[in-house]
C-alpha cells in the first residue's frame, strides 16, 4: 500500500498530533494501539478512509508485523513516563522498541521513527533515560537507516508537565522547587515535534540521522513555576524540596500505579531532574528541517487558562466584578 504510515501510539498525546501531520501531508496512516476502541475518533483527523485503526503491542512482535503490513514507513512513539503493571520501562522502551525496529526490516519498510529523549543515556540513574538509550541502541541494531527524536519536555494541551503543576496549583498552596529549581529545560510545542516527524519521514537525506528538539528559550524549573503561577494567576509559594525528600515523596508516589492511579512524581522522575534536559548542539533540531520553534509563552494561555478562578470566564468574571464594585 503506496504512502501509508504506521505509527505506533498514535493515539497518544504526541501521536494524535503526528497522525494529523501526517494525513495533511497526503500519507495514509494506520494508528497501531493496544486499545483500538478508545481510539476511533483518531479517524477524524483525516479525510474518509486516510486513516485506519489496528489493535497492536509492542511487546507482541506478531501484532507489530501485521501493523506493518504494507507500509512504506513508520514511526514509534510508544513510551512511558511511569511504570505500571505489566507496562515497565525495559519492556516498552527497550524490547518494545527492537521488535518494532526488526519487523520494520523483516517487512520492507523504507523509512523508521524512533521517538526517544534528550538525556537518554545508558549510563543514567534513571531507568527512563537508561532505557530509552537502550531503545535507541536496539532500534540503530536492527535498522541502521532508523531517524531518532530526541525532544526535551513536551507542552501543549494534555501534557503531562504544565498541567500537571497547573492541576496542583489549585488544589496546593505550594509549588515544589524540587532539587532548588535550578534544573534547565528547553520545552518544545507538540506541533512542532509532529511536524519535525513529518518532515524526516518525506526527506531520505535524514536516514540515520539522531534530530534533538527544543524550544527557542531555556528555563530553569523555578522559571517554568513562575510560568505556571502567572498562567493561573494563582500565585502559589514556590516552596525548595531537596532532591533526598522528593524521592521518598515519589516512593510514596508510586503506589498509586499500583492501583491504575497516576502518580504525581515517582522516585524515578526524581533522578531525570537531576539533569538538565536541553539540545545539546551536537545534532541537527528543528530549524534544519526548516521550522520555526513555538515559543511557550504563545501557547500556555491557550490551555492554562482553564486551571484559573473562573476558567474561560476568567477575565469576564473580573471586569463584572470590578463593574458591581
Amino acid at each position: 500500500m503506496q504512502n501509508l504510515v504506521t505509527v505506533f501510539g498514535g493515539s497518544g498525546f504526541v501521536g494524535s498530533q503526528v497522525v494529523r501531520a501526517l494525513a495533511r501531508q497526503g500519507a495514509r496512516v494506520r494508528v497501531a494501539v493496544r486499545q483500538p476502541h478508545l481510539a476511533h475518533t483518531m479517524r477524524l483527523l483525516g479525510d474518509v478512509g486516510q486513516i485506519e485503526v489496528v489493535q497492536a503491542n509492542i511487546r507482541n512482535p506478531a501484532s507489530v508485523s501485521r501493523a506493518l503490513e504494507g507500509a512504506s514507513a513508520a514511526v514509534n512513539l510508544v513510551g512511558l513516563l511511569y511504570e505500571s503493571g505489566r507496562q515497565k520501562f525495559q519492556s516498552i522502551h527497550s524490547m518494545g522498541s527492537r521488535n518494532v525496529a526488526k519487523a520494520a526490516r523483516e517487512m520492507g519498510v523504507s523509512t523508521l521513527v524512533q521517538m526517544s529523549a534528550i538525556g537518554a543515556d545508558e549510563a543514567s540513574e534513571a531507568k527512563y533515560a537508561r532505557t530509552k538509550a537502550l531503545g535507541e541502541a536496539a532500534v540503530r541494531e536492527e535498522f541502521p537507516e532508523a531517524i531518532i527524536i530526541r525532544p526535551s519536555i513536551i507542552f501543549g494541551q494534555g501534557d503531562g508537565f504544565f498541567d500537571l503543576f497547573a492541576q496542583m496549583a489549585v488544589f496546593s498552596p505550594v509549588l515544589p522547587l524540587i532539587g532548588g529549581g535550578h534544573t534547565k529545560f528547553q520545552p518544545v510545542f507538540v506541533g512542532d515535534v509532529a511536524l519535525a516527524i513529518a518532515k524526516v519521514i518525506a526527506d531520505p537525506e535524514a536516514a540515520g540521522k539522531t534530530y534533538e528538539l527544543g524550544g527557542p528559550g531555556v528555563f530553569s524549573f523555578k522559571e517554568i513555576l513562575e510560568l505556571i503561577n502567572a498562567q493561573t494567576e494563582r500565585n502559589r509559594l514556590l516552596v525548595p524540596l531537596p532532591f533526598p525528600i522528593a524521592r521518598l515523596i515519589g516512593k510514596v508516589g508510586e503506589l498509586a500505579s499500583l492501583v491504575a492511579l497516576t502518580p504525581p512524581l515517582t522516585s524515578d522522575q526524581v533522578e531525570l531532574l537531576k539533569r538538565d534536559n536541553v539540545t545539546s548542539g551536537a545534532y541537527p533540531g528543528l530549524s534544519d528541517l526548516g521550522l520555526t520553534a513555538t515559543p511557550v509563552e504563545a501557547i500556555l494561555p491557550t490551555y492554562l487558562y482553564r486551571f484559573r478562578k473562573g476558567g474561560q470566564y476568567a477575565d469576564e468574571t473580573e471586569r463584572l466584578a470590578a463593574k458591581g464594585a
